[in-house]
């Protein structure tokens, strides 16, 4: 009887032995591996490495599965953040449109459960790249480029002194130039055919949000050339000024110059953080391995075109892009009007402004609504420009109705509080009549733009 007793006593050492995680090997000076599969050591750190040896080889959808059963059978396990980090890695590892969208949401859930941990930030990162790397060309569909440079700017805005900031810094400005190009194109479509409110409507934004657009310094110059030829010499001397100010080393600054000194205006001094930034991308540009890189990159689809020529310093624009008219932000309040007068009332990829003309029926559209009036402010997709005249308010229509016709010949029935009032409160909406008569006969250019 007593040898079975000491029999399993030694096995029971022996169990107790591999359960601390020590290795028979170390007998033999060996390393310590990792413990059995089999063992009760540490089982949740044996699926977590299996998985990352699948992904590593290809196999995402098997180390999903591994790392899933980790997450749903040790819930307090040290490698459930590592675990969660991982499945999104393996989308994002694997490619393609429907595993791009399902990393970003993976990444997203692992920045909600686990906000505090360093690899937070680099979730976010990883979110902005997954819409990156889904962008198309600057003249198709922009929402994925819209999608990055928001994720973007939330990654430098939220993680500053991350390691990972630089890099999306300058991701940042290669999305923006991608979609500066976008609307350049446009502008450039409609300026060549003479579309002018059209090409300025854009450009507007484009000048506003995108300074380190490479073509910034022409659209800044298309600019001055459409209010210079409306014959507002004050609004084109500011854009031929932004060229000497803000791109002293453009090609087209000795032309905005003289465009200033022909005008009678004053030229501007460069600003010299503006002309040190030109400087260090001509020395970038220098350091290149020469006219073969970017011939073939030329060849490239995507967006790597424009990327190509995006700028490599200065602060991108970190402000969110909002559905507002920015024509209102730079002057005001005839570019408004210039802006809101485009033939096709396209004003921004998301942005339709319809004027409004008091006293008739509505034009057609989905827009914002513009009123007349000296000054302006914006509020999200709607601009109102100035104060409401005395009696305008009571005769406005409800919001969605438009304005019944009225007959000029036949007199206006009077309001009880108009005729509450007095008789001279009854003179006031037919001298109001007359002037939106005459209005009329002027057409609806004129109403919009009044140069």
């Amino acid at each position: 009887m007593r040898y079975p007793t000491t029999r399993n006593v030694v096995l029971i050492a022996i169990v107790a032995f591999l359960a601390t995680g020590t290795s028979g090997c170390l007998f033999f000076g060996h390393s310590q591996k990792a413990p059995l599969a089999g063992t009760k050591a540490a089982p949740d750190k044996v699926l977590y490495s299996q998985a990352l040896d699948n992904i590593k080889h290809g196999h995402y959808t098997v180390a999903r599965l591994l790392l899933q059963n980790l997450i749903n059978t040790y819930p307090e396990s040290e490698y459930l953040a590592k675990a969660k980090l991982e499945i999104a890695n393996s989308y994002y590892k694997q490619g393609g449109v429907e595993s791009l969208t399902e990393a970003v949401a993976e990444y997203k859930d692992f920045i909600t459960f686990f906000p505090f941990l360093h690899e937070a930030a680099f979730a976010q990162y990883r979110a902005a790249m997954a819409h990156f790397r889904m962008m198309e060309k600057p003249d198709r569909d922009p929402t994925q480029a819209l999608e990055a440079e928001a994720e973007l700017q939330t990654m430098i805005l939220k993680y500053p002194h991350s390691r990972w900031t630089a890099e999306a810094r300058q991701r940042l400005r290669d999305v923006q130039e991608v979609l500066a190009q976008g609307q350049f194109e446009v502008a450039s479509f409609y300026y060549e055919r003479k579309a002018y409110p059209a090409s300025a409507a854009r450009l507007l934004n484009l000048t506003e949000r995108y300074p380190l657009f490479s073509d910034a310094d022409e659209a800044n110059m298309m600019l001055g050339k459409i209010y210079e030829k409306f014959e507002h010499k004050d609004f084109a001397a500011r854009f031929y000024g932004n060229i000497v100010r803000d791109y002293p080393l453009s090609k087209l600054a000795p032309d905005a110059k003289k465009d200033l000194i022909a005008m009678g205006y004053r030229v501007p001094k460069p600003d010299p953080k503006a002309l040190a930034r030109m400087e260090k991308e001509e020395k970038y540009d220098k350091d290149l391995p020469g006219i073969l890189g970017k011939s073939l990159d030329v060849l490239r689809t995507g967006p790597d075109v424009a990327i190509a020529h995006a700028a490599h310093f200065g602060q991108p624009n970190l402000t969110p892009d909002v559905s507002s008219v920015w024509a209102h932000q730079v002057l005001e309040p005839s570019v408004i009007s210039l802006a809101a007068n485009s033939p096709s009332e396209e004003i921004d990829h998301s942005i339709s402004v319809t004027p409004v003309i008091s006293g008739g029926p509505q034009p057609s559209g989905s827009g914002s609504d513009v009123s007349a009036g000296s000054g302006g402010s914006a509020t999200g997709n709607s601009i109102q420009a100035g104060p409401v005249e005395s009696g305008a308010e009571a005769s406005a229509p409800a919001a969605g109705e438009a304005s019944p016709a009225k007959d000029p010949s036949k007199p206006e029935a009077a309001k009880p509080e108009a005729a509450a009032a007095g008789k001279g409160k009854k003179a006031a909406p037919k001298a109001a009549n007359g002037k939106q008569k005459k209005k009329k006969k002027k057409g609806l250019l004129h109403k919009i733009i009044p140069f």
